[in-house]
């Protein structure tokens, strides 16, 4: 069976129903989230708002803070040749978890009974260590030239998976019979798909190498992080600081606007939020799209980064100023290639360092990212309740200001690189 021995090799299938069953999760929460803050008695309005914001920047916390420890046990086994291991352990993590939503549904328990799904998966390395293991793996199994385009075909899928899942999670939540509770399909669908990924990647995939190299497990010697023929430590440095505030803007902007959708002006439903979901999610094939069109004219990474930074800033600095759903989806139409920046440098990290160091890289740049936001994620949420009723948009004009101050390490890169890459041309000749 040649088609079956082909699938073995790609990971594909465990990043699309991975996506697909969280972004099922995510839609099944926001509602579950909702309905509970509205049911509450004795609430006004601001009370309400602030009793979402604040369990959001809880449960948000949790997912950046536990997997910190985990995360980086699981990258060593990963980096000694075990590649499957720092991604199977994070899934089994999300299957166990991603369960507590649909016994909060089906048993009526209190919403922070949710807060132990972020410490369950946390304690399985988390989203750390699962996308680093997913990078780390692509990584070793292409060559330089194409991997930049093969990153971002793994967002591709995962974005993909992500609007499909998005779309259908909103009519999938109102789904119900009078034996089962709104929102109890959803949750149980995630839980399934989560499940097939577990088995999928523990029984059925394979890993394959580029070249036979130390990265296999009978060649685990140590190497160092700076790769043989890497440009130098600063290099690095500057891709972690722009990577780190393009995250901050990011996730912060993005957070609030979850929540933001949930009560006036917009006040979505449970329809509109997976149709919200599903427009970030298209954002991922616009990039993938974009990246294809400035490889064909021949763009460095560095300047393909400052394009994704610069569609990221106009559209959240936009969205300072939504009142309506038109209003909303023309302001994501701004950031078509605002997920252009990560996996590029991603890619730009990869060629500096060796191939047995690809898992640790990749997690020591994923956990800067969690503790930068464990500062970020209570500094965005406490200015948007402060600021709610002068002016609730102001947390995006802050993204878009930091978005500018990221562009300027990466700027550095590219013209560091440019003068770099003359020399080695003329000293080649």
């Amino acid at each position: 069976m040649p088609a079956l021995r082909s699938l073995r090799k790609h990971i594909e299938p465990i990043i699309f129903c991975g996506q697909v069953a969280s972004s099922f999760f995510d839609t099944g929460l926001q509602m579950v989230v909702k309905q509970r803050s509205e049911n509450s008695t004795n609430y006004t309005d601001q009370d309400e708002q602030n009793n979402i914001t604040n369990f959001y920047m809880t449960f948000n916390m949790l997912i950046k803070f536990v997997p910190i420890v985990p995360a980086l046990i699981l990258a060593r086994y990963g980096d000694k040749g075990y590649r499957k291991i720092p991604i199977v352990v994070p899934l089994f993590g999300y299957f166990l978890s991603r369960a507590l939503l649909l016994f909060v549904i089906l048993l009526e328990w209190r919403i922070e009974v949710m807060y132990a799904a972020p410490v369950i998966h946390g304690l399985c390395g988390g989203f750390s260590s699962y996308w680093a293991g997913v990078m780390a793996l692509v990584s070793v199994s292409t060559n330089e030239e194409a991997r930049s385009l093969r990153i971002m075909r793994m967002e591709l899928v995962y974005g993909f998976a992500g609007f499909l899942g998005s779309l259908a999670s909103g009519h999938l939540f109102q789904l119900y019979t009078v034996g089962l509770k709104q929102g109890v399909l959803l949750a149980g669908m995630s839980v399934a798909l989560y499940f097939f990924c577990l088995l999928y990647s523990t029984f059925v995939l394979q890993i394959t190498y580029l070249t036979a190299s130390a990265d296999r497990p009978e060649h685990r010697e140590y190497a160092g992080i700076i790769h043989r023929d890497a440009r130098d430590m600063t290099n690095i440095v500057l891709l972690f600081a722009s990577g780190i505030l393009y995250d901050v803007a990011v996730g912060g902007g993005i957070e609030i606007l979850s929540i933001y959708v949930l009560k006036e002006p917009l006040h979505w439903s449970a329809t509109e939020v997976g149709y919200g979901n599903a427009a970030g999610s298209l954002i991922f094939i616009t990039s993938f799209l974009g990246v294809k069109l400035f490889t064909k004219l021949a763009l460095s990474d560095a300047s393909m980064i400052m394009i994704g930074m610069a569609s990221f800033m106009s559209g959240i600095y936009f969205m300072t100023f939504v009142t309506t759903t038109a209003m909303y989806f023309l302001a994501r139409s701004l950031t078509l290639f605002a997920l252009i920046p990560m996996p590029t440098i991603r890619s730009l990290l990869s060629k500096q360092v060796r191939g047995t160091s690809y898992g640790m890289t990749f997690i020591l740049l994923q956990l800067s990212f969690r503790l930068a936001s464990l500062a970020s994620t209570p500094m965005y949420t406490k200015i948007y309740q402060a600021t709610l009723d002068s002016f609730p948009g102001f947390v995006f004009t802050l993204s878009s200001i930091i978005t500018f101050l990221s562009l300027i390490p990466i700027s550095i890169v590219g013209s560091r690189t440019v003068r770099q890459d003359n020399y080695e041309r003329i000293e080649g000749n």
